[in-house]
């Protein structure tokens, strides 16, 4: 694609990248036939090719962003099956994020928006808010229906019935090997999962520790910045980031690291981009140091000596998470470990098609993440799985609230697998079990 930035224009960093990125594109529209946006409404301009448009002539142009350009581009998931799909490698999470900022520094929303955007901006991130929102939410919850606005819904209805309490594994400690220590490595904790599901990080720590691994929670870290981040608040998600890039750095010129394990898959694709999104800042080296060592927990397994199990008699259907089938191009090795470990892996039709949960997406369009839970859930039903597994709390999440099977994160099957406690949602839902 040609493009026209001035020389002027082209000092900027992030402008420079975009400009790499639209070169790149011939748009030849092979990423329309696996863009979920474009499924539902049919519409160019709710396609990737769409969008690449809106933005160049948005950028090119350096005028401020209109209500249009900003319609279609909050409508994208940036769940990245285009860039799957894109025979030409086109790295379209660069050019849609760069986007979000720029539309954040020139375009007013609403007033109702933007406070809505300000409020999860300073709740999501942070657990301890998080909580005391949900504890409200759940309390407002049965008035769902009575909200004028389907934002305000979605929020409500995202309360589970039971907020967990808090998990001591998560506070900065050292948890030593079971065994002969075979690696050392930071687990990132985060900040949603952390008020929403406290199974998963403890389940993490107790499968890392029974395979060799000596696994630390260090001081200092938290949000990874993605939520802020694919808000276009580039200050805010950058703040939060440089804090975990800092406490992870001490670990590694420390005692070293030779992993940063992460469990929720959103947060390991912005991670494993800190490099980038710090490429131009004072801590460019730190933040590519940090994204080198970024893994995702299926990564790290795969490099441990994960046993062999004996037939589970559970049927398992695997929700391949979009941030980490599309975003890190992880594809089979939770299906690998799964079936390593005892269990009848199954998958859904259309696996790549995204569940529509994708960071606030579902607070933020309810009617469309709606539609893609709906097609989602109907796939893996079809599989009549026992239980559904997911690599990514916002799938599991969005999914669990659309089925009745019971729906967990892959680590927690593999702890039990070899040794730990029968998941808390299957043991509520009585599923019948051996092994």
């Amino acid at each position: 694609m040609q493009t026209n930035f001035t020389t002027e224009q082209l000092k900027d960093p992030a402008i420079q990248r975009s400009n790499e990125v639209l070169r790149t594109c011939v748009h030849c529209g092979f990423c329309t036939a696996t863009c979920p946006t474009y499924a539902i409404l049919g519409d160019e301009l709710d396609s990737p090719r769409g969008r690449i448009y809106l933005i160049k002539d948005m950028l090119e142009k350096g005028r401020p962003a209109d209500a249009k350009t900003v319609k279609h581009i909050d409508r994208c998931l940036s769940c990245l099956a285009c860039m799957t799909t894109c025979p030409s490698g086109v790295h379209y999470m660069h050019l849609v994020d760069h986007a979000r900022e720029y539309i954040e520094a020139t375009y007013k929303r609403p007033l109702f928006e933007r406070v809505l955007r300000w409020t999860l901006a300073r709740i999501l991130p942070y657990p301890t808010r998080f909580r005391l929102a949900l504890a409200a939410a759940k309390l407002g919850r049965p008035f769902a229906r009575l909200m004028p606005d389907a934002r305000l819904r979605a929020m409500l209805e995202m309360a589970p019935r039971q907020i967990p309490p808090v998990s001591r594994n998560d506070d900065p400690q050292v948890f030593p090997p079971i065994g002969a220590r075979k690696m050392r490595v930071a687990l990132m904790t985060g900040c949603a999962q952390r008020a929403l599901n406290t199974d998963i990080n403890d389940a993490t720590i107790r499968l890392l520790r029974r395979l060799g691994a000596e696994v630390v929670i260090a001081e200092g870290q938290g949000c990874c910045g993605a939520l802020t981040h694919h808000m276009g608040k580039t200050k805010e998600s950058h703040a939060t980031a440089a804090r975990n890039i800092r406490a992870w750095w001490r670990e590694m010129q420390g005692e070293g690291l030779d992993a940063v394990v992460i469990n929720t898959s959103g947060c390991g694709t912005t991670v494993k981009d800190y490099g980038h999104m710090f490429r131009a800042e004072p801590l460019a080296q730190e933040a590519q140091a940090v994204a080198g060592i970024a893994m995702d927990v299926s990564e790290v397994l795969m490099t441990l000596d994960l046993p062999q199990g004996a037939p589970k008699g559970l049927r398992v259907a695997y929700h391949a998470a979009c941030s980490l089938q599309h975003g890190q191009q992880i594809k089979t090795y939770p299906k690998d470990l799964l079936k390593r470990a005892g269990f009848e892996v199954v998958e859904p039709k259309d696996a790549h098609l995204c569940c529509g949960s994708a960071g606030t997406y579902n607070l933020m369009q309810p009617k469309l993440s709606g539609e893609l839970k709906a097609r989602k859930v109907a796939t893996l039903e079809a599989k009549a799985p026992d239980v559904i597994a997911a690599g990514n709390i916002g799938c599991m999440i969005q999914i669990g609230s659309g089925t009745g099977v019971p729906v967990v994160h892959t680590v927690e099957l593999l702890d039990w697998a070899t040794g730990g406690p029968l998941p808390r949602t299957l043991a509520e839902a009585d599923v019948p079990t051996r092994g």
